[in-house]
């Protein structure tokens, strides 16, 4: 199987429209902070962790180059990124998906990518600006990358994100231990004694870096045209036959050689903000390295204990709500909203409220969510709980669980083998927590959270006339004569308890007919 591609003019196609640098250049001071002054690289891993905002420097490193970091290191953004309420960006991803891509052929002369091109020495990983970016790690890593491969099995692409460890000029160690097609299609590679051809684009706009974290049974090139929502303008590496998005900032074409998992890669500061240990991994070799003139070097933020701040947690959360919203609809009549805390590293806590329309349907929705999601901890709600809110989320826990009664417990199940609470274990427990008012019971009027008023109801001629029709709280009283104070209500309503004045069960002033 090969790609279906197109074949357009540059002209007909706007190559600026999904680049990095006009992504960031269109971010305002709220999201973006720029650095004007000379920073060296030893210093950019403090700027950036636990900055809330993106964070452009102008002048890095001996060479004063320009490099970008924690892009997507929130929610916000990303909701930039895909022009929606930042509420709404996993709908609007699974409405994406549906489109049907388009993929646009470019000659090197037309791709943006390849306006200069590295090969041979030239083609030095150690002229990048990249830096150390946390105290334990094995050496500086490019880690804003994306991975382009092709099956050749059925020839389609796969792209995912795996950092690379800096191991000489022409050489970096990648982690390639986790369960993945890449790793599939490698390790098959290495037992033939064949290398496998891999590009990794350096620098592109945040839907590419969502589409890569995203595992759909689909040609994953393609996959990013339909997030997109527009055609992708793709080239041919100058070293290899694989395709890569022509409008990236940079490309480091390479192959993983063919001896398998020969060297030491690691330690690095890992997306649940703890080291993953040292581990033996195949090596990575540079055959070119092409870029645009201007190119805006990437760095992802990845590790700390503000893995809301991450660039990795708030990436990995929306794929997480990907999922649930697909489980969600084949279970639940009417799902409200899906939100993965990224505090939580995005992948180990989430969040979503359904308005139940019969008994039981919240935690037939808990258990197919604990089953189907790699997460460990899953909390439901009703919809009047927002569930972005840590208060609101705090206080339905607080006031709607009852352990022995909500608390459903998963034994002996996989987990993520980075979860440091398993302590080595090869399998660990999910637990669901049902914060739902039953459904029999959701009615009750003392269920109802407290608002201030807002006197609804209809005006009357008198405060008899009002308590007469029928039974009124307090507040509709004051509706119904006009009262913008209450004490006169009091007053008046004290001169009928002579005439029989009553209350319901529920606190209501009436007078018998």
């Amino acid at each position: 199987m090969t790609i279906n591609t197109t074949t357009r003019s540059a002209a007909a196609l706007d190559l600026d429209r999904f680049r990095l640098r006009n992504f960031v250049e269109g971010l305002n001071a709220d999201e973006l902070d720029v650095r004007e002054e000379k920073v060296d690289l030893a210093d950019v891993a403090a700027i950036l962790q636990n900055n809330p905002k993106a964070v452009w420097f102008r002048n890095v490193g001996p060479e004063g180059q320009e490099l970008v970091g924690n892009v997507v290191g929130s929610r916000s953004r990303l909701a930039k990124a895909f022009g929606v309420p930042a509420g709404e960006v996993a709908l609007e991803m699974r409405r994406r998906l549906s489109l049907k891509p388009e993929l646009v052929k470019l000659s090197k002369d037309e791709a943006p990518v390849q306006q200069v091109v590295l090969t041979g020495a030239d083609a030095d990983l150690l002229k990048l600006p990249v830096h150390v970016q946390h105290a334990l790690d094995g050496a500086p890593y490019i880690s804003a990358t994306i991975d382009y491969t092709i099956d050749p099995k059925n020839g389609r692409y796969n792209c995912g994100m795996r950092r690379l460890m800096l191991r000489g000029p022409q050489e970096a160690g990648v982690d390639l231990i986790a369960p993945s097609d890449l790793r599939v299609m490698y390790m098959a590679s290495a037992e033939r004694g064949e290398r496998l051809n891999v590009a990794y684009v350096v620098g592109c706009h945040p839907i590419d870096m969502v589409s890569a974290t995203m595992k759909e049974p689909v040609d994953e090139l393609e996959l990013i045209s339909s997030l997109r929502a527009a055609p992708l303008p793709v080239v041919k590496c100058v070293t290899n036959d694989i395709m890569v998005p022509a409008d990236a900032e940079m490309v480091i074409e390479g192959y993983f050689d063919e001896r398998g998992y020969v060297e030491k890669e690691g330690p690095y500061g890992e997306y649940l903000g703890y080291y993953g240990v040292v581990k033996t991994n195949p090596v990575f070799h540079v055959t070119a390295i092409t870029h645009r003139k201007d190119a805006l070097f990437q760095t992802a933020t990845i590790s700390g204990n503000r893995m809301d701040y991450t660039d990795t947690s708030n990436l990995e959360a929306l794929r997480m709500e990907m999922n649930v919203w697909k489980i969600l609809g084949e279970v639940v009549r009417q799902p409200v909203a899906v939100y993965a805390p990224v505090a939580a590293g995005g992948s180990m806590s989430m969040r979503f409220s359904i308005r139940q329309t019969y008994p039981g349907e919240a935690r037939s929705a808990l258990y197919a969510v604990l089953g189907a999601v790699g997460v460990k901890n899953v909390f439901v709600v009703d919809p009047d709980i927002d569930i972005f809110d840590d208060s609101q989320m705090e206080w339905a826990f607080g006031t709607r669980f009852q352990a022995d009664r909500d608390l459903v417990i998963a034994t002996g199940v996989r987990l993520s083998p980075l979860d440091p609470s398993l302590h080595g274990a090869r399998s660990g427990a999910k637990a669901g927590y049902d914060l739902t008012w039953p459904v029999q019971h959701a009615q009750n009027w003392e269920l109802v959270t407290p608002q201030a008023p807002s006197y609804p109801g209809e005006r009357y001629p008198s405060l008899e006339a009002a308590l007469k029709a029928g039974p009124k709280h307090f507040e509709e009283l004051m509706a119904a004569v006009g009262s913008r104070d209450g004490r006169e209500v009091v007053r008046e309503l004290d001169t009928f308890r002579s005439s029989g004045l009553e209350r319901d069960e529920r606190g209501r002033y009436y007078l018998p007919k």
